[in-house]
């Protein structure tokens, strides 16, 4: 068994999830909005579709890869349209004093609704493909497959555990005037991003 598999896809893993982005947005307002949980639930499943993705790309499912990429203008739609929606909510919710303690059901949603949105950009597959060729995995069995996998879900998950925490630390200190600001900042950079996916679909 060869470790490097392993360290490759926690490399690529951690940096694709540490790429700014719609999902990073929403996991850093859910975090001081909502406290430490709710933002690595978030990551989670952000972590779980970048899983996925890298699956379909260590394991060279071509079918599922084509797909994706013939459906993308769709998925782009539905992405884009959900964005819409989770910015104009986040632009609209007013910031908590404190974080909210999160249930379980809430909890759920959190991580299916990243994990979805994730799902949304079957370019991805792309990325991860192109990335296993530049730094040269060399992909040649079952097993180093499952490690490079498994290095890019843990790779991903690491850095959802660093952010959160750090900001959950952070939102300590912030003022509530901050939180109001952080709250709609990040309810326009959601908003933004699904207003350009839809205006790529048109295009």
């Amino acid at each position: 068994m060869n470790i490097a598999f392993f360290v490759r896809g926690l490399v690529i893993g951690f940096s694709i999830a540490a790429t700014v982005g719609p999902m990073s947005t929403l996991c850093i307002q859910r975090t001081i909005h909502k406290g430490f949980l709710a933002g690595l639930i978030s990551g989670l499943g952000i972590a779980s579709a970048d899983g996925c993705y890298g699956s379909i790309a260590a394991f060279g499912i071509t079918v599922v890869t084509t797909l994706l990429i013939r459906l993308q203008l769709w998925i782009h739609v539905i992405g884009g349209l959900f964005l819409i929606y989770l910015g104009i909510r986040t632009l609209l919710t007013p910031p908590a004093e404190r974080a909210a303690r999160a249930k379980a059901t809430n909890l759920s949603s959190m991580y299916l609704s990243t994990f979805l949105l994730t799902l949304t950009n079957p370019l991805t597959i792309i990325s991860f493909a192109a990335i296993f060729a530049g730094i040269g995995i060399g992909i040649n069995s079952t097993s180093a497959s499952v490690l490079v996998v498994a290095g890019v879900f843990l790779g991903s998950t690491l850095w959802w555990i660093i952010l959160t925490s750090s900001l959950s630390i952070l939102r300590i200190k912030l003022a509530p005037m901050w939180l109001h600001w952080i709250n709609r900042v990040s309810g326009i950079i959601i908003l933004l991003f699904g207003i350009f996916a839809l205006l790529s679909f048109v295009r």
